[in-house]
């Protein structure tokens, strides 16, 4: 039987933070222009497949601002989550589990926990 593994409420906080704002990052980089600097457009047909893309306005100083904002944040919960005080008290199999809870965690709640809709 698989081992359970009680994640301290910091922890969990931490992923689900971690998740939102890469979430955040994602969609934001989905919307901005695909170059940060001004570029003209180009087509490419030298490669195995044709590579177009239009020309980008680049990103205003407002969007790099956001951009960096929520990558120093990331990176930050990225510390903080991998490098937890709880990590190391597990070893081996025990510690690739609790990782696997821990990211799995947002999909099965604890009982008791559950949102309702």
């Amino acid at each position: 039987m698989a081992a359970t593994y009680d994640l301290p409420s910091d922890l969990l906080a931490g992923q689900e933070e971690l998740r939102q704002v890469q979430a955040e990052l994602s969609a934001l980089l989905k919307r901005l222009p695909w170059s940060v600097e001004p570029v003209d457009g180009f087509s490419d047909d030298a490669g195995r497949r044709q590579v177009e893309r239009p020309a980008s306005p680049g990103w205003t100083e407002d969007e790099q601002a956001e951009v960096e904002k929520l990558r120093r944040r990331e990176h930050e919960l990225v510390v903080f989550v991998s490098a937890h005080r709880c990590r190391a008290k597990l070893t081996g199999a025990d510690r690739v589990h609790a990782r696997s809870r821990l990211k799995h965690a947002h999909a099965n709640p604890p009982k008791g926990t559950e949102r309702s809709p």
